[in-house]
């Protein structure tokens, strides 16, 4: 079995696994960064929504071997401390019921407001529409990421 380097969170580590072995269990199985979530396994519900070099992917459809040098980023390394703005904003505006799909919202969100500081309604919309939310909280995502846009 191929052994990788990659970096994840700012930290390079060692991996040991097939190449075709998705980047989701490479981080929950190997690495224990389970912020990341399985969901659908096919790249249509947005759970394992991670950032690769800072755009946001599903890390169900990425194998490792892939990655090359890219710098990977989960919910984990967002903020040291889980108080990224986002983070607060779900917070106050009351978004989790079960929880699932919130760390893929969040680093979807997250690349959105990094790159679009003014995004509209409907930008915010758009792009937070290719995420599943069984809950039905797409309201209170809005309303976060909203309250949190300059």
């Amino acid at each position: 079995m191929p052994s990788y380097s990659i970096t994840v969170n700012s930290q390079t580590r060692s991996v040991t696994a097939d190449e075709d072995t998705p980047l989701l269990w490479i981080l929950r199985d190997h690495l224990r960064l389970v912020g990341t979530k399985y969901g659908c396994g096919i790249a249509q519900c947005g759970a394992c929504t991670i950032h690769i070099d800072g755009a946001p992917m599903r890390s169900c459809s990425v194998q490792i071997s892939q990655l090359g040098d890219a710098e990977i980023t989960t919910i984990e390394g967002l903020s040291a401390k889980g108080d990224h703005v986002l983070q607060q904003a779900w917070k106050d505006h009351d978004v989790p019921q079960c929880g699932y799909c919130q760390s893929g919202q969040i680093m979807t969100a997250a690349a959105l407001i990094r790159d679009f500081p003014s995004a509209s309604d409907g930008e915010i919309t758009q792009t937070m529409n290719a995420h599943i939310c069984r809950c039905g909280s797409y309201p209170k995502i809005h309303q976060a990421i909203k309250s949190v846009l300059s």
